[in-house]
């Protein structure tokens, strides 16, 4: 029970209502005083007849203007804010009495040292942290802040040392203890590079594996030129992110990053949207190229572009003009054309799917980004870097990562690449269940095998029926390319005659 006093600042008030609580036998818990004219009392519940004859005595104190039962005291919530606070930061927090012993600690701070809270509360600090001796600071004639490298097995931080004044009656500093912070060199990169005014550009590319080091080497050259620019790789792989880095990266970084989505444009409208619309000699709309002006535009996925736009995206690339939709004017583009692709462009060209002109206008710069089964390597510091990120974003503690769950995110496919596994990462920490440690079981991952595909959990049949499913996929996907029962017996290693009594029975005709 938590009642509000309104009352004067009179001496004894406080004390004629300790009185009358005595006299029903209620023993206080807390006060609390405001000095803006308020009085906080909690005591054990009472049943509502007390409390009845309670508050009539309570308003007849003199100098009480009002009471009323209230949900908390003001000292209940600071002190919830701040445990709260404590809980959500990402940085390991400790606050320490004056002989450097843990008062407070929260969860992140738990977690780093790998202990309980009842295992670290009034121990001293360095029995975990080494490199800086907290007692003998705290024991200086004048303790100020600072900060230090300090190690935690292995693992090396940076620690931020505040000291805790408190003011007395004649206005004088009591110390009081210490907050001790921790960060990671990794964590302080980051801040570090959010403070630059300058676009990072690369800056924000994770790299840790040999072969995206040579990727970023290319890149970082041909961000410095104006040619148009080609990235290739599988969906997910982060084609986009290298494409705003190579425009960060070069002399248009002033100007708009325009990134457009090829597939996701419809025939009807992509000339439209790529070059503007003209209607009785008025510019009703004015397209990407021109929006885009004296920057970068990116066309994602495009082989999916139609084939009426890629004649004038032909044009543009040639001189570097075009005429909007409708319009007889021609216009110049001051534009950089970087493009994306997850398809073989030199396939599609030879089907007809794709200009070959436009291909090799594109294919003047280009560089490949790596599948994550090429570097993986790279796995477990992405994994660390979302996990914090979105730990950060949902104000939840930073987990480790459990043994067996890095073993799992090293072994598997990952067809979707670094987005899926972002994905993964940012659904297990948004169904966080309190657990310390990331797991294989917070992944909810599908069951997935290269160059099997996704496994059907559902599946109902004999391993005969299986086997005949995989061999008719098979079949279908490699007879275009081997179009005689021949060459493709030749290239399974069977007799032409197996060959040409499977096509039979799965019905697989060069048509299809």
């Amino acid at each position: 029970m938590r009642l509000e006093v309104c009352c004067l600042d009179r001496v004894g008030l406080a004390k004629d209502i300790l009185m009358i609580l005595e006299g029903y036998g209620i023993n206080l818990i807390a006060i609390d005083a405001s000095n803006q004219g308020f009085l906080y009392l909690q005591f054990a519940e009472v049943n509502f007849d007390v409390l009845s004859e309670l508050l009539p005595l309570i308003r007849k104190v003199e100098g009480v203007h009002d009471v009323r039962t209230v949900s908390f005291m003001p000292s209940e919530q600071e002190h919830y804010a701040l445990k709260t606070l404590l809980k959500t930061l990402p940085d390991s927090v400790f606050s320490l009495d004056v002989k450097g012993r843990v008062r407070i600690v929260n969860e992140s701070a738990l977690m780093t040292v790998g202990m309980a809270e009842h295992e670290i509360i009034d121990e001293p600090l360095n029995h975990w942290v080494q490199g800086f001796n907290f007692s003998r600071w705290l024991s200086e004639g004048l303790v100020l802040a600072q900060a230090t490298r300090v190690n935690i097995g292995q693992n090396e931080y940076l620690a931020e040392m505040l000291p805790i004044y408190l003011p007395d009656e004649n206005e004088k500093s009591i110390l009081a203890g210490a907050v001790v912070s921790l960060k990671s060199p990794a964590r302080v990169g980051k801040q570090f590079n959010a403070l630059q005014s300058q676009t990072v550009g690369f800056e924000n590319v994770l790299v840790t594996s040999d072969k995206m080091k040579e990727v970023l080497v290319q890149a970082r050259r041909m961000a410095q030129l104006d040619a148009p620019l080609l990235i290739t790789g599988e969906t997910g792989t982060g084609k986009e992110l290298m494409a705003r880095a190579c425009h960060d990266a070069s002399m248009r970084r002033e100007h708009p990053f325009i990134a457009i989505n090829c597939a996701a444009l419809p025939d009807s409208a992509a000339e439209e949207e790529l070059f503007g619309f003209v209607s009785n000699g008025t510019v009703m709309k004015r397209g990407f190229f021109e929006e885009g002006k004296g920057g970068t535009v990116f066309l994602d996925e495009i082989a999916e572009m139609s084939k009426s736009a890629q004649v004038k995206l032909l044009r543009l690339l040639q001189d570097g003009t075009f005429r909007r939709l409708g319009g007889d004017n021609e216009v110049r583009a001051d534009v950089r054309i970087i493009c994306s692709t997850q398809k073989n462009l030199a396939e599609l060209c030879q089907t007809g799917e794709f200009r070959e002109d436009l291909f090799y206008r594109i294919h003047v710069l280009s560089f490949h980004m790596p599948s994550l089964r090429e570097r993986k390597v790279d796995v477990i510091p992405l994994t660390e870097m979302f996990l914090e990120h979105y730990s950060q974003q949902l104000s939840i503690p930073i987990r480790r990562i459990s043994a067996q769950c890095r073993e799992h995110l090293l072994n598997y496919a990952w067809p979707g690449n670094v987005r899926q596994l972002k994905n993964a990462i940012f659904r297990a920490v948004s169904m966080w269940d309190g657990s310390a440690e990331l797991s294989v079981e917070h992944l909810k991952l599908p069951s997935y095998a290269e160059g099997f595909g996704y496994f059907d959990h559902q599946f109902e049949g004999s391993l005969d029926q299986a086997m005949k499913q995989f061999e008719s996929s098979l079949l279908r996907r490699l007879y275009p390319a081997y179009p005689s029962t021949r060459q493709l017996a030749k290239k399974l290693g069977v007799s032409h005659t197996a060959i040409a009594n499977k096509l039979r029975e799965y019905k697989i005709s060069k048509q299809k």
